[in-house]
């Protein structure tokens, strides 16, 4: 598609000056923020004492290490993966053999000791596909298989975008609203800081209404101070502070919960590398490669588990950030990187943007959750999928159902324990399968100018 100077991506955002840069990565900053620390908050809603300092800090660490292993060349950002949440719940429940009367603290140890074999399996499929070549990987992955499921990611993201902007409707509109308008209307700077723009004026309008007495729909204060004014200015992670209390603690029982839930979030991996490169244009699946993004995301999250924290995975709010502001330069997503580091540091930072209103976090989703399946939606159109075509309808179509049907995941029991493989997982298995098996795959990877888009070539 031949671009405009208006629409012109840039690839290099030092061309901007360094304040402009700065704010860029505020941007993707707040953008992945949301959704990051609610993984240690719906863990702590299961019992396991999972820290949001934490979970900060080993998310500017990891998407550092992810963006040295990938030779700075990949956009994204490594925020806490919702896919082994779950698996977190599974391992609060126990209470048999050495799990009887355990400590909630102990038990999320555990829990880390299996994510970190979890992300060991990274490796190992990275180590694969080194051997064997990308290519040979890459052809059991066609357009027909990665397209559906870079747009289930987004659809699987919808419900809670609707259920946080369900709190207060008026406000996720203002906040879509802001969004929108910078994005269609904007010049300049405002045109790529869409979603910075939209978090902060929707706040400062949230602010205001709540000084005016107004409230949620279920009649609560739109935002609520006490955790702030109860926060420290500066505080050390847990695992600085308590390392044998926070180090990671193997054994087989959480090992077989946590390290199968990696099948999915590896397929979510792939899926996202396919979606940051149809968005920038590059193939990152074969330049850097996708045996290097593995390994960046793999020991990130195997690192991050070592010490008491979530696993990582490469955020789609982010994408979502990409594609408005189409400014493409890795350096911007370091940036924010070193935020998160830096305000790892500051428990009263963290509790004022978790201060932040549902509605404004749903409204933000509305945007960016959407545009990841549009995403999707293009890498299927721009690859000319042919939908008259019975098998690639039947891949399709049972991606999509499974992907969408199996809203609890599908649980099993191996050993005596309970193992849950997500949605996501389950139709990236059966996509995965019924490509191998059904007569007429004749993708070839890197063979054809336009077949390498959804395995991660984009034209845009």
């Amino acid at each position: 598609m031949k671009e405009t100077n208006n629409t012109a991506p840039i690839r290099d955002a030092r061309t901007l000056g360094l304040p402009k840069m700065l704010i860029l990565g505020l941007q993707h900053m707040f953008a992945m923020f949301g959704a990051t620390v609610l993984v240690p908050i719906l863990v702590n809603s299961y019992g396991l004492p999972l820290s949001i300092q934490t979970t900060l800090f080993f998310a500017g660490i990891g998407t550092l290490f992810f963006h040295v292993c990938t030779r700075m060349k990949v956009p994204a950002f490594l925020g806490s993966s919702f896919a082994f949440l779950g698996g977190f719940a599974a391992v609060a429940g126990l209470d048999s053999g050495i799990y009887a009367g355990m400590a909630p603290a102990e038990k999320l140890q555990y829990a880390c000791g299996g994510i970190v074999v979890a992300g060991l399996l990274y490796v190992v499929l990275a180590l694969i596909i080194k051997a064997v070549g990308v290519h040979k990987v890459m052809h059991y992955l066609p357009p027909v298989v990665t397209g559906p499921i870079i747009i289930l990611i987004g659809l699987n993201l919808a419900p809670s975008a609707v259920n946080n902007a369900s709190t207060c409707w008026w406000l996720a509109l203002v906040a879509m609203a802001i969004i929108v308008a910078a994005n269609i209307w904007g010049r300049g700077m405002i045109k790529i800081i869409p979603i910075l723009l939209g978090v902060v004026g929707a706040y400062v309008v949230a602010v205001v209404a709540n000084l005016a007495g107004v409230t949620t729909a279920a009649g609560a204060p739109l935002i609520d101070f006490t955790s702030v004014r109860d926060a420290g200015l500066m505080g050390l992670q847990p695992f600085l502070t308590d390392f044998t209390g926070s180090v990671a603690k193997f054994d087989l029982s959480s090992i077989l919960v946590m390290a199968p839930i990696a099948i999915a979030s590896m397929m979510e991996h792939i899926g996202d590398m396919s979606a940051i490169s149809a968005t920038v244009g590059e193939n990152f699946i074969e330049d850097p490669g996708l045996h290097r993004t593995l390994i960046g995301d793999g020991i990130a999250t195997s690192l991050s588990a070592l010490f008491g924290g979530p696993a990582n995975t490469t955020y789609g709010e982010n994408t979502g950030v990409l594609v408005l502001s189409r400014v493409y330069d890795p350096r911007v997503i370091r940036l924010a990187a070193i935020y998160a580091l830096v305000l790892s540091f500051s428990p009263k930072f963290a509790a004022v943007v978790n201060s932040m209103p549902a509605a404004i976090v749903g409204g933000v989703s509305f945007i960016l959750y959407g545009m990841i399946s549009a995403i999707g939606v293009r890498n299927v159109v721009e690859n000319r999928v042919d939908f008259t075509n019975s098998r690639n309808l039947i891949i399709a179509a049972v991606i999509l159902v499974c992907g969408l049907g199996f809203t609890g995941g599908l649980t099993f029991t191996v050993g005596g324990v309970s193992i849950t493989l997500t949605s996501l997982a389950i139709a990236a298995i059966a996509g995965i399968v019924l490509n191998a098996v059904l007569p007429g795959n004749d993708f070839q990877f890197g063979q054809s100018e336009g077949a390498d888009t959804a395995a991660s070539l984009g034209r845009y």
